[in-house]
């Protein structure tokens, strides 16, 4: 204990975030994915403290952000108060041996060619329906959820609440659902394979509808198939400028990407301020082709052009820059009286 104490503050004392992230990651049971062992795992589960492969990290998005908050160890921008938290959850083989406590032995662990299907069987069984856990490790997810809500949305954030309550009814929805039968967890969704990941980066509304009195207080809904993330709320602001990103796995087949723009209230149900939807497809195949191509200079891969028959307010380009396949849009919002939404997508592939 006392090494682990000492190797702690080493990390603590590592110039930045980043740094200190790649040497817990080197950590020998943080070298392999805690679910399915797959070597070199590059993202984490902030609520949970673990550790995951790629394939691993479509499932846990799959559970909603209450159950798992997926960040990227290389993509995302990590702060020390999230470092901190992920040494305070000890790793792998401390959440394992809560989370994996009471494994039967004929229940095996997926493995790294496992199918789509075992994985989600098993992650569901282990996160969202804790069959596994220990006692002990309910209380901490409780807890240890609800922290990492702080840490990624901020104390003053009215997300949080929401965040919070759900996170407290899914707990204890799942100490009821903890002995349901392994038949009704084959019916659920998440089974699918992924392409990629796509990191949506909403970057401003434009003379958006007007809801409250002078004004709005407008979020973004995101959903791609079955998953959905949200922004922040902006108060009283008919232009307002997010600069948030959010990341969602890409799912075969491919379905359009769709947003929704709603005007917080407190008192009554939130009202509509517009919708779009988007065909990533040309997005994912350019992606692809250049993972396969071995170009390095930036240049122009694809245009999609506006016109009286789609939503765009003026031409969208995908382009590479810098290795990474991107596309810039502008959209004129539907089903609503006025309002633009300004949008950056990445495609993020599996190799990644």
């Amino acid at each position: 204990m006392h090494n682990l104490h000492s190797w702690c503050n080493s990390i603590m004392g590592s110039p930045t975030p980043q740094k200190r992230l790649e040497l817990l990651m080197n950590q020998p049971s943080n070298r392999y994915c805690a679910d399915c062992s797959s070597p070199d795992p590059k993202w984490v589960s902030l609520n949970l403290g673990v550790f995951i492969c790629i394939k691993c990290s479509g499932v846990h998005r799959s559970l909603g952000v209450h159950i798992s908050k997926i960040l990227s160890a290389k993509l995302d921008d990590w702060t020390d108060e999230q470092v901190d938290f992920i040494i305070e959850a000890g790793g792998n083989a401390t959440v394992n041996m809560s989370y994996e406590a009471f494994l039967p032995e004929n229940i095996r662990k997926p493995r790294p060619d496992s199918s789509i299907k075992e994985r989600s069987d098993f992650i569901r069984r282990k996160y969202e329906f804790q069959q596994f856990a220990s006692s002990n490790a309910q209380n901490e997810y409780s807890i240890s959820s609800c922290n990492a809500c702080l840490l990624h949305h901020g104390p003053s954030n009215r997300h949080l609440e929401e965040q919070q309550t759900g996170i407290r009814q899914t707990f204890h929805n799942n100490r009821r659902k903890k002995d349901a039968g392994h038949k009704s967890i084959k019916n659920m969704i998440g089974m699918v394979e992924f392409v990629g990941l796509i990191k949506v980066d909403v970057i401003r509304g434009t003379n958006l509808a007007i809801r409250d009195m002078v004004s709005s207080d407008p979020y973004v809904i995101l959903s791609l198939g079955h998953q959905s993330m949200k922004t922040r709320v902006i108060k009283n602001n008919l232009n307002p400028v997010w600069n948030e990103k959010l990341m969602l796995s890409i799912p075969d087949p491919i379905p359009p990407l769709k947003l929704q723009v709603y005007d917080k209230d407190t008192f009554s149900t939130d009202d509509h301020m517009g919708e779009a939807e988007i065909d990533i497809q040309p997005l994912v195949a350019a992606a692809k082709a250049y993972e396969n191509s071995g170009i390095s200079e930036s240049m122009q891969l694809g245009k999609w052009l506006a016109s009286e028959d789609n939503t765009l307010v003026k031409d969208s380009i995908i382009s590479l820059d810098e290795g990474r396949v991107k596309q810039e849009i502008t959209l004129k919002l539907q089903n609503v009286e006025r309002g633009e939404l300004e949008i950056e997508l990445e495609c993020v592939p599996l190799s990644q």
